[in-house]
């Protein structure tokens, strides 16, 4: 029985090229294609894929708010990510939501094949390129949750008013304490989080998704 593969990926071109190159030796089946998120949505509702090869890029809804959406209306489907970003912090997102492969459009056709089925016999495949940035990433992330970790409430509070830009006075005010008590938490968090001005300690915040951005 060949394996049921749904590609969503919004360039045609890309479908095209993919689909022949999976169905070439009558092991795969692409059986549904998407030109973008809410279309994909839509189609795993209808059709029942094993494998949903889905790009990050693309209009409507993107790879990642897929991703959630599958996860949030609990859709049986395994999900190998086949994009152009090679960016960490995409892998490491889409690791977080949950996903069974990531792999780049420029790998061989082999290695394409070979995630597919790594991934029906129940296996997770990243690309072995991508592995060295993903796991030093996973070891600062838990090496930052330890930081954070050891941060008091208070100083907790004190660092996201910094990282939001707000002065020493400024967050006194809003936290009813003295300036001087603001200085004395901003001391013991840089210490504790090991940075050495405001800008690293909002980078760190930022990065750790202590704040959001809009």
């Amino acid at each position: 029985m060949s394996i049921k593969v749904m590609l969503a990926d919004d360039h045609v071109l890309m479908r095209e090229g993919i689909r022949q190159l999976l169905e070439f030796d009558g092991t795969i089946s692409v059986i549904a294609e998407a030109n973008n998120g809410v279309e994909c949505m839509e189609q795993l509702l209808s059709v029942h894929p094993d494998i949903l090869l889905l790009d990050i890029n693309m209009p409507v809804m993107n790879g990642i708010e897929v991703l959630q959406e599958i996860k949030k209306k609990n859709i049986s489907v395994k999900v190998l990510v086949l994009t152009v970003h090679n960016e960490v912090e995409y892998l490491l997102k889409a690791v977080d939501i949950g996903i069974d492969g990531y792999i780049m459009k420029d790998a061989e056709s082999a290695e394409l094949k070979k995630a597919i089925n790594c991934i029906m016999q129940g296996e997770t495949y990243i690309q072995p390129s991508l592995v060295p940035a993903l796991n030093s990433r996973l070891v600062s992330r838990d090496i930052d949750k330890g930081k954070i970790n050891s941060l008091t409430n208070r100083e907790l509070e004190v660092l996201i008013e910094v990282a939001n830009g707000m002065f020493n006075k400024e967050i006194a005010t809003s936290l009813n304490i003295s300036e001087r008590t603001v200085k004395n938490h901003i001391s013991n968090v840089f210490k504790k989080i090991d940075v050495s001005d405001r800008t690293q300690a909002a980078v760190f915040a930022i990065k750790n998704n202590l704040i959001k951005l809009y």
